[in-house]
């Protein structure tokens, strides 16, 4: 049977900060001061100051970006609520091509069920999809990967035009993307999915306004109305309304380095690990130099950008006339998002939830409060064709992600005949009830024999199983389907070792099974299962 739910535990790679953070053990609260559930983000409201003029101006932004990539009506009656004064829930990805891995829709369905949740206990709040399209790393985002119809892995990536090193919001794709593209819709099939990504990515676009239209796609199309709002935080405008915070953390900054230093020291005395390296000559900024956004550094009172060494003052002034050259580095933007943003909580993965221990104190420090932050949803998702392979082979998914077998040999040990299979097993059973006879008596007449029996039954077994093993691999060489199977396995459920989730494209799975797929995983959002979900596909 493949379970509903898997403990984080059998997940490869589980953190410890992590694993004390779902369960809000006593340990883990110093670092994040609200537990992270329905009923204590509804009750955060109390403890958010909505500033109404900001509040509006944000929208205004929200609502000019939102109407250039085809937004619905749901989406503009919330950009509407939010200006009214409504709260906001929070989630954020990188703008990867094609829509980016799983997870991506993951985190918007984790978002849209939290905010259903928190207006079914009173408070009204809007789901909001912040776009990391001020990240400097191409490589990361200019990546996509599909399934073929036989469960083949499928790489894809696109070229690009614009400054190497430049926020990802500021290049655009170059010459020869419309055939990369015309190739993943070919592989997607005639589907919502391909439609949407021919409509979506085009030479000349940039990869957030790619991303924004694609998404924005997928969420107005299902039956339910989501009214997704999304955020580019590249928006000149809305750095514009950032430049008070940024000249701020500009004046703070060595109050804010010491805070976050002391910080992490408090989490290495907990046995925790540091997110994010900071050093005493780190600031929160990112300042674009010829295009390139580089880190700004402070040392004995003036700042480095590049190679310029800067006084406060000129930087405070260039800041003031032209806050779109700057940007927040990691621990700033949380605090930025809920600048702009009332923010009840925010949904993330487990590197996030990590840094946000150590963004807790910039959050002190600048905004007065610690906005709570919630685990995005985490599943493996399971084909029909993928699951009748794992019941006919009795494959789970925990000894898959930590390769107790080579699935191959797995697969082969298990589809040998069963007469032969019992046969070894009964091997087994012999020797064992043969060996503790043998030490039954040996304990008798010589207590010294015991432990050369056991150390006897055990290179027996040993043998057994080695024999077993050579007819898995005869079985293996007589047939090739056993490997097809293994690759098929691994290829859906565990690429390139890593969980689906983080590697396998959404839009696959959106080309499969449609726009009906936003509402099952909305739906499995809110399952009481609160660690890794398995969703089987029909």
């Amino acid at each position: 049977m493949i379970p509903d739910c898997i403990s984080f535990n059998s997940i490869p790679h589980t953190t410890r900060i992590f694993s004390d953070f779902l369960s809000y053990s006593p340990a883990i609260r110093q670092f994040f001061p609200t537990q992270p559930d329905v009923e204590h983000v509804a009750a955060f409201a109390k403890s958010v100051p909505r500033d109404r003029e900001r509040q509006a101006r944000v929208a205004d932004a929200l609502e000019k970006q939102n109407r250039a990539w085809g937004a619905s009506d749901a989406t503009l009656r919330n950009i509407q609520r939010l200006r009214d004064g409504a709260y906001a829930v929070v989630t954020g990805q990188q703008v990867g091509l094609f829509g980016g891995p799983l997870m991506s829709l993951f985190k918007a369905a984790s978002v849209l069920a939290l905010a259903k949740q928190v207006e079914q206990a009173g408070v009204e709040c809007v789901p909001v999809f912040w776009m990391a399209s001020e990240d400097h790393d191409l490589d990361e985002v200019n990546q996509a990967l599909l399934l073929t119809h036989d469960f083949q892995l499928a790489p894809f990536t696109a070229k690009t035009a614009g400054v190497a090193g430049a926020p990802v919001a500021h290049l655009r794709f170059a010459e020869g993307t419309n055939e990369i593209v015309a190739e993943a819709a070919k592989l997607l099939g005639e589907s919502l999915a391909a439609d949407y990504l021919r409509q979506s990515y085009a030479e000349g676009e940039t990869f957030s306004n790619a991303f924004a239209k694609l998404y924005t796609r997928i969420f107005s199309g299902s039956g339910r109305e989501h009214g997704l709002i999304f955020l580019d935080p590249a928006d000149p405008e809305l750095h514009r309304i950032a430049a008070p915070l940024f000249l701020e953390a500009l004046q703070r900054s060595a109050e804010l380095d010491q805070a976050v230093l002391e910080r992490n020291q408090q989490l290495r005395d907990g046995d925790y690990h540091e997110q994010v390296k900071v050093t005493g000559e780190s600031t929160p900024l990112f300042a674009l130099v010829d295009g390139v956004r580089v880190p700004v550094h402070r040392a004995n009172g003036t700042f480095t950008i590049a190679k310029e060494a800067v006084s406060a003052e000129e930087l405070q002034k260039r800041i003031a006339t032209a806050p779109e050259n700057f940007s927040a580095n990691v621990l700033l933007r949380p605090v930025l998002q809920d600048y702009w943003l009332p923010t009840l909580a925010y949904i993330g993965g487990p590197a996030e939830i990590a840094y946000f221990a150590q963004a807790a104190v910039v959050y002190e420090k600048l905004l007065g409060r610690v906005t709570p932050i919630l685990p995005r949803m985490s599943a493996t998702l399971i084909e029909p064709r993928i699951e009748r392979l794992l019941n006919k082979y009795e494959v789970e998914l925990p000894e898959l992600f930590h390769g107790e077998c080579q699935l191959r040999d797995c697969l082969a040990a298990r589809s040998l005949p069963a007469e032969l299979k019992q046969d070894f097993e009964q091997a087994h059973q012999s020797v064992e009830a043969a060996m503790a006879g043998i030490s039954g008596s040996l304990k008798t007449l010589d207590p010294t024999l015991v432990e050369a029996a056991r150390r006897a039954a055990s290179k027996m077994h040993y043998q057994v199983n080695r024999l077993e093993k050579r007819a898995a691999q005869a079985e293996l060489r007589r047939t090739d389907i056993l490997s097809r199977h293994a690759a098929q396995i691994e290829n859906a459920l565990y690429p390139n070792k890593a969980l689906q989730e983080r590697e396998i494209g959404g839009l696959y799975f959106y080309a499969n099974h449609g726009p009906e797929l936003i509402d099952r995983l909305t739906d499995l959002a809110q399952a009481r299962c609160p660690e890794h979900k398995v969703l089987t596909l029909s």
